[in-house]
């Protein structure tokens, strides 16, 4: 069964990717003509965007890499920028 959502209740949501790894918080719904086609993503400090991105602030996710939205918003794996942790 579909269940709806108003989009503010996304906002502060919690993102995690697909493979378990907490993203960040969603910040806002980039809407365009009544479809949303992306969303921004805001980095906290626990997260694992933070680490990716340094002293940026977040990223946007296009609506497309989105798999589910609930109690928690789960994106795909690819939505994470290009990151080699022995670079650090």
């Amino acid at each position: 069964m579909l269940n709806m959502k108003n989009m503010s209740e996304t906002y502060e949501m919690k993102v995690f990717t697909d493979s378990g790894d907490y993203f960040g918080d969603v910040d806002e719904a980039i809407v365009l003509e009544n479809k949303i086609t992306g969303w921004r993503v805001r980095a906290t400090r626990s997260s694992f965007l933070s680490k990716v991105l340094g002293s940026a602030k977040g990223v946007i996710v296009p609506h497309q890499l989105v798999k589910s939205i609930g109690d928690i918003m789960i994106i795909n794996k690819s939505a994470i920028p290009n990151y080699d942790p022995e670079a650090e």
